[in-house]
């Protein structure tokens, strides 16, 4: 073990940080970070080790750059910003990031305690009004535990407390303030760095509820697995192959955030579960916080359901009414293994073969379906969003990473593997896809990174603020906006509550179209990236090769600009 630095608190600080494995800090600055900046140059000449800064000019993009670095590496990151105007700004990224059991330290300086009298007291006019009475309120709802650093003494608990609850499951961010006054002091004397706390092992599945949901399994007809996350685990991904082979039963995957089955797979159902939940007999929720919407789409009246997760009831949401017959509380590959081991003498072999047959007959009908909606799409003007995702797939590396805020429809796309396909937060904070594709690309360099965006995510997301980290960090990253000048959900939503209703016949509804959008590839140029707008659906291939060459041999980001038809989904 190594001896706390005999600095500052801030000194200390960033080499437990690096001690304990977190390799970027990601921040954007202001007047408390003086203590940091100063112990990172001292670390710069005296060779300590420190997290790698990683600059980012808004706080949004800090959180999700550090997202993405964390849901591709599973290693924790830290983010520091400033004070309570920085955490206002975090916000939304924190809440993707809970959602989603991305484990992320996040920091905020506080304004200093005192007036005068110590080091790093208050000496600026804004020092006075920033300080709240609860900085962290903001987002304690949000994440998994808070504090606040009170000395020196207490640093090495405090930061190893803090990385252990956020890498136990659930995984999550948590948020810790440091006072300027507090890191800017000297460390007590030198001591030895404790050994490092051990985050939680995930729950075994209790045997009763194995066997409760095993016994279901094993009598269903028409068994079906509902999932969206269980691939956040890659492990869990090779046993839900396993395991739905081995006893021939469907999967859906419903608005993945992970892809939890590979796309050839011969279980695998695409991603409607609306075609396949109302025939089912028993279904398996697996890591899926919202299997179907209940009030478009209904269960049989003898259709039993078992919800299965780290979280199996989501306990952090405020109301979720899904049906739970048996709940199993535990990660996804554990209660996998052990279901199979109890369904191995149970199931009919009989209703295997023909569950095998029926569901190959049905994935025809579902490659079918999307091969249409392809060709259909690639004569359209403007663009229709399917053609473009049958255009991404073929154009891209089979192995490169895809980071979807909404707009690639993933079933035109092949992704045989674990952590190639990353979707939106179930959150929905817009904003998140680019940043989080350029940390992606951090964590896997030698990968093809594409982030596919809408126009609105794209504004969200500070995009002078996202080329600019792009850059500046060496990122090269290839960027697809589907422009369709309009909130789409916003529009979609509105029609369907009100189908006959005079927005749906206006031609201008208010609040809706998005209307003078900046030329996005220009804002890409302008950070010495690549940009082209793409009108003609036939351009599109030839755009595609273009911009994914740039990125591969000159090592620069890219944007096209697509302009598309409304499709999508709500």
């Amino acid at each position: 073990m190594k001896p706390l630095e005999n600095r500052t608190v801030a000194a200390a600080y960033l080499a437990q940080l690096a001690e304990r494995g977190v390799d970027y800090l990601f921040g954007n600055a202001g007047t408390d970070f003086a203590p940091l900046i100063e112990a990172y140059a001292q670390a710069a000449q005296t060779g300590a080790a420190a997290p790698r800064p990683m600059l980012a000019t808004h706080e949004n993009v800090a959180v999700t750059m550090a997202h993405g670095y964390g849901m591709v590496s599973r290693r924790i990151p830290a983010v520091m910003v400033h004070v309570s105007v920085g955490t206002a700004n975090m916000v939304c990224g924190a809440i993707n990031a809970a959602r989603e059991n991305v484990a992320i330290l996040l920091t905020a300086g506080r304004s200093p305690l005192t007036e005068a009298g110590l080091p790093g007291a208050r000496d600026g006019y804004i020092h006075w009004a920033q300080e709240m009475y609860d900085q962290a309120g903001m987002l304690r709802e949000i994440v998994k535990w808070d504090y606040e650093l009170r000395n020196g003494e207490q640093l090495a608990t405090v930061v190893d407390r803090a990385l252990a609850i956020a890498a136990s499951e659930p995984r999550g961010p948590v948020y810790l303030s440091l006072p300027r006054e507090v890191i800017a002091a000297p460390m007590p004397q030198p001591r030895e760095m404790p050994r490092p706390f051990s985050a939680a092992a995930s729950p075994a599945p209790d045997a009763g509820a194995i066997a409760a949901a095993a016994s279901l399994l094993a009598q269903a007809q028409q068994p079906l697995i509902v999932t969206a996350n269980a691939g956040r685990d890659p492990a869990a991904f090779t046993a839900l192959a396993q395991f739905a082979e081995r006893f021939a039963i469907p999967v859906v995957q419903h608005r993945p955030r992970y892809f939890s089955l590979s796309s050839s797979h011969p279980m695998n159902l695409g991603l409607e579960p609306a075609r396949f939940v109302p025939d089912a007999d028993v279904i398996l929720v697996l890591e899926c916080d919202v299997p179907w919407i209940a009030s478009r789409t209904a269960l049989r009246p003898d259709c039993k359901v078992i919800q299965c997760g780290i979280d199996p009831l989501f306990t952090r949401y405020p109301i979720r009414g899904f049906p739970c017959d048996v709940a199993i509380a535990a990660g996804a590959a554990a209660a996998l293994s052990a279901l199979a081991d109890a369904l191995a003498s149970g199931v009919d072999a009989d209703a295997v073969v023909q569950r095998r047959r029926r569901i190959a007959e049905q994935r025809v009908t579902v490659a079918a379906r999307v091969k249409a909606a392809a060709q259909a799409g690639a004569r359209k003007s403007p663009l229709d969003p399917a053609w473009v995702s049958h255009c991404i797939g073929r154009a891209r590396d089979p192995r490169s990473i895809v980071v979807n805020e909404y707009t690639l429809f993933a079933e035109h796309c092949t992704f045989d593997e674990p952590d190639l396909y990353f979707g939106s937060s179930s959150a929905s904070g817009l904003g998140w896809g680019a940043g989080a594709a350029l940390g992606a690309k951090l964590a896997r360099p030698d990968r093809q990174v594409i982030a596919v965006l809408g126009d609105g995510a794209t504004m969200f997301s500070n995009p002078a603020a996202v080329h600019h980290a792009s850059s500046l960090h060496e990122l090269p990253v290839l960027f697809v906006v589907m422009n369709n000048a309009m909130w789409g959900a916003v529009d979609r939503s509105t029609r369907a509550m009100y189908p006959d209703g005079c927005a749906a016949k206006s031609n201008d509804p208010p609040f809706v179209q998005l209307k003078n959008l900046p030329a996005f590839e220009r804002i890409c140029e302008a950070a010495g990236g690549y940009g082209e707008r793409v009108e003609d659906p036939a351009a599109l291939p030839g755009a595609l090769e273009r911009a994914l060459a740039v990125v591969a041999n000159e090592k620069r980001q890219a944007l096209l600009n697509v302009i598309c038809g409304p499709g999508g989904t709500a």
